[in-house]
């Protein structure tokens, strides 16, 4: 976002081969939030300890995600309308350094087991992040705390 409050410089928008769409699942940290605390609750004992383990380890892994991939030049668009500034995209190949076209949360787990369910969409969720942005930094300065 640094793009937007400096005028002139420019953003870099990756595209996949054959001018592809690079997409990702963003998720608002409120929902990360929940996710990591509904995890927590489900913690129990400790199955034994000095290797003498008395059960089945209790550490499971959960994804935490929003499971509806978008667009990045989209984001870019939303965050253009909402700061009222036109972004100088820069579209440049995908990097071929492990990087996917794709991420998409799968949260089946997370859902069956912590009721985990993400409520902020993406619009939503940048419009409560500039909201704090702007407040936070002001007009390209920290506020003062």
């Amino acid at each position: 976002m640094v793009v937007f409050r400096h005028p002139g410089k420019s953003i870099p928008i990756f595209e996949a081969a054959n001018h592809g769409t690079v997409a990702r699942d963003f998720t608002y940290v409120d929902d990360i939030v929940k996710g990591c605390l509904a995890a927590l609750d489900t913690a129990e004992k400790s199955t034994g300890s000095g290797g003498k383990k008395k059960g089945p380890a209790q550490l499971r892994v959960f994804n935490l995600g929003n499971t509806s991939p978008v667009p990045v030049s989209d984001l870019v668009s939303i965050l253009e309308r909402l700061l009222k500034v036109k972004a100088k995209r820069l579209v440049m190949k995908l990097p071929r350094n492990g990087d996917v076209q794709f991420t998409h949360a799968n949260i089946s787990s997370a859902q069956r087991e912590l009721g985990y369910k993400p409520s902020t969409d993406l619009q939503t969720g940048l419009k409560k992040f500039v909201r704090w942005y702007l407040n936070y930094y002001g007009n390209g300065k920290k506020s003062a705390q």
